[in-house]
């Protein structure tokens, strides 16, 4: 293994190919470790869709691109993916942030090398006792970030924890960066980002609740100037949020624009607050530095999957029995009207984005 001059691995792979989540959690992690070991090479492997959330890349690290559904699908894609990683990367140690059959596939071609691995460890019998029904034990399994960190110090390298979001400050990000969005924050006005979608229903606050929670805010523009950025994608939610757009003066939608990450995360740093559910754009809105405010239903903070820097009394929840079901949200709701997000009051949601604009 080659070594640095501090006796450490001195280039390190890396592989995170999904969810868009979960690679959005990572960034702190990577960063910090980025930053922590200036001397190491870091490589990360992702979905090439993804590669543009790593904005401001510390120098020593590359984000590369992969598309493992074609050009690398199967075994045999994922042997000559990871032959031609070695061949170009020469890398010291295989850190695995994912731990999925893929992944796992890509490991054993490394191990063939002689290339130390190091994987991201899944805690499913917590978790499990954590979802289920009966004798729930209602206790954190630990933040998915700190799992991420300790791959890397598993894997010899120190993470202290540097990184201070993808721009340097709030709002510091270039507002030319958004100009496609729209022009530049003029003084004296709020601006607030609502995601109301998530990857499963049991995930979303219900829609005629997250409209009165946008009928309140467009209200509040007689006291205090604000706009709202609605974010999301798909036909559907495009077509819900081109509805509010009509209906409320102060919302622009941005569902299914397609600006790309880079302009939404420039924009999600120049916003005052981010309301979201527990979904990617939670995460997104974190790493560029906007305050979260975040609604949970099935799923539950002490899944581990709180977004980076977060404020625990920012996370809106009902403390129900049958909470949580669910790790990722990904069951059915065995209630008719699924009380953990219609119990949820609009006005307690608006007062928390008050509490952001103030």
């Amino acid at each position: 293994m080659a070594q640095n001059r501090d006796n450490k691995p001195a280039k390190v792979l890396m592989a995170r190919f999904s969810a868009l989540g979960d690679v959005a959690m990572t960034v702190p992690v990577i960063y910090s470790a980025c930053l922590s070991a200036p001397h190491v090479q870091f490589t990360l492997v992702t979905r090439p869709g993804m590669t543009s959330i790593f904005q401001a890349c510390p120098p020593n690290l590359t984000v590369v691109g992969v598309d493992v559904k074609n050009e690398y699908s199967g075994i045999g894609g994922l042997r000559r993916l990871s032959e031609h990683l070695v061949k170009t990367y020469s890398p010291d140690v295989f850190v695995d942030l994912h731990n999925v059959l893929r992944t796992k596939i890509m490991a054993a071609f490394m191990r063939l090398r002689g290339i130390p691995v190091k994987q991201l460890y899944k805690p499913r019998a917590q978790r499990k006792a954590l979802t289920k029904q009966k004798n729930k034990i209602l206790e954190p399994v630990g933040s998915q970030i700190d799992r991420y960190r300790k791959v890397f110090l598993d894997a010899g390298l120190c993470v202290e924890p540097l990184f201070s979001g993808l721009y340097k400050t709030r709002a510091s990000a270039p507002q030319s960066d958004f100009a496609a969005i729209t022009a530049p924050k003029p003084d004296g006005i709020k601006w607030i980002g609502v995601a109301p979608f998530a990857a499963h229903d049991t995930k979303i606050y219900p829609q005629p609740l997250m409209d009165k929670v946008l009928e309140l805010i467009d209200a509040e523009a007689a006291a205090t100037p604000l706009r709202i950025f609605l974010f999301g994608g798909g036909a559907s939610e495009k077509e819900i949020c081109e509805q509010w757009e009509k209906r409320y003066k102060t919302v622009t939608s941005l569902a299914g624009k397609r600006y790309g990450f880079a302009a939404e995360l420039a924009l999600m740093n120049h916003l005052d607050v981010m309301l979201s559910m527990d979904s990617s754009n939670m995460h997104l809105a974190s790493i560029a530095g906007c305050p979260v405010v975040s609604i949970w239903g099935a799923t539950h903070p002490y899944c581990g999957f709180t977004p980076w820097n977060a404020v625990e009394s920012d996370m809106i929840q009902l403390r129900l029995p049958c909470r949580p079901c669910s790790v990722f949200g990904n069951k059915a709701c065995s209630k008719t009207s699924m009380p953990c997000m219609s119990g949820i009051d609009p006005q307690m949601v608006f007062g928390k984005i008050i509490e952001h604009l103030q």
